[in-house]
């Protein structure tokens, strides 16, 4: 059997994109593995895979796609009147008020306007692996900018915030919520915080394949370890942060780190999607029209601080409607760096989700907009 065999089904109408992600397939060679499923208005129309050691049910580590799933907690409990958007977080949390921080909101937060996005001297890769540890360590931070005068992406930090105010205010994690309430009743193969029994489905994140010339190039024009970028993705700690070793950490995947721990399959991510939009496995949407409305609002628009023009974030979630301009104005969902994509547009019908478990070079994966390109045009035509 050729690595390059795609594997799975798809509903009539939907071969084109069978063919794309054969596509897909076909020009990694059959060496990354991966997963595709999409749902159109809550019926899953989409489930394919390919790849070395890949299968439907295969488990890989998501990075910060797992922002999307914690975020559906928080809007889930802003729904249910639990949290406010724009109460500060020290109201929850008071020490977190300290060295400048007793006006951020939880709004600030999650749309990445706080300034909070490391710490001075880095967090250790053993203390990225547990939200508590983080929340403890940002409560005394500084913040890097003044909140709210611009936004920056805090790619491994902005969800134990979100964590701590939570846990204050239920007496929960973020990951028990979203287990108890999230990806039980709704059957999700989405996990933020991996049982011992589910390890054998693991498959490891590989790193991405380049010459000693490439990276030595690649590696000369990334800005230095203290500067903003080099903050927010962890390059301050010492050693700076192995982006593929954190996934492949245990510790990550059994404790969920709720902004990039998150252990699952493109089922999972599109059922996340569209439990949240539409309802799946017979259980109700996960959100009214308003709180989708609410979430999926632009927010931080323009240059990232941290990621220079790569932004554009709703509430939470990135704003995908920007990200691919066929989609509606309100699509919303969340990329990971190893190559996850995940979003539903509300006006489409469309629940997406992608994995992949070799990070592409640069962190560049154009696979994401043919496929999306042709989920889109299978599911509108």
């Amino acid at each position: 059997m050729s690595r390059m065999d795609v594997h799975g089904t798809v509903a009539d109408g939907f071969e084109q994109v069978r063919e794309a992600f054969a596509a897909v397939v076909a020009e990694q060679d059959g060496q990354v593995g991966t997963q595709l499923t999409a749902y159109a208005h809550g019926r899953r129309v989409v489930d394919l895979w390919a790849g070395d050691e890949v299968s439907g049910d295969t488990l890989t580590g998501v990075y910060s796609s797992t922002k999307g799933a914690a975020t559906l907690v928080a809007a889930v409990l802003v729904q249910e009147g639990v949290l406010d958007l724009d109460e500060p977080v020290a109201r929850h949390w008071p020490e977190f008020a300290a060295a400048g921080k007793d006006g951020i909101t939880l709004r600030d937060v999650l749309t990445h306007r706080s300034g909070v996005i490391g710490v001075d001297g880095g967090l250790s890769a053993a203390e990225l692996s547990d939200d508590v540890v983080i929340a403890r360590r940002l409560a005394a931070q500084r913040p890097y900018w003044r909140p709210g005068s611009s936004y920056g992406y805090g790619g491994f930090v902005t969800f134990a915030m979100v964590n701590e105010v939570i846990r204050r205010a239920t007496g929960q994690s973020l990951q028990q919520v979203y287990d108890e309430r999230i990806r039980t009743p709704y059957g999700l193969d989405l996990y933020l915080g991996l049982p011992e029994a589910e390890e054998g489905r693991f498959r490891p994140i590989e790193g991405w394949t380049a010459t000693p010339e490439q990276e030595a190039a690649f590696w000369a024009k990334v800005p230095g370890p203290h500067s903003i970028l080099g903050i927010g993705y962890g390059l301050n700690s010492t050693p700076p942060l192995d982006q593929v070793a954190f996934a492949n950490t245990r510790a990550v995947r059994a404790n969920g780190q709720a902004s990039a721990g998150g252990v699952g399959s493109a089922r999972g991510l599109a059922g996340l999607y569209a439990a949240a939009v539409w309802g799946v496995n017979g259980q109700p949407p996960l959100l009214k029209p308003d709180t989708v409305g609410e979430f999926a609002q632009l927010h931080s628009v323009g240059a990232d601080l941290v990621r220079g023009d790569q932004g554009n974030y709703a509430l939470g979630f990135q704003a995908k409607g920007l990200r691919y301009p066929f989609l509606s104005a309100n699509a919303f969902g969340h990329d990971g760096s190893a190559g996850s994509e995940a979003f539903a547009d509300p006006v489409s019908g469309i629940a997406f989700g992608y994995t992949r478990r070799r990070f592409g070079f640069g962190w560049s994966y154009p696979e994401h907009d043919l496929l999306a390109t042709a989920v889109h045009g299978a599911i509108t035509s």
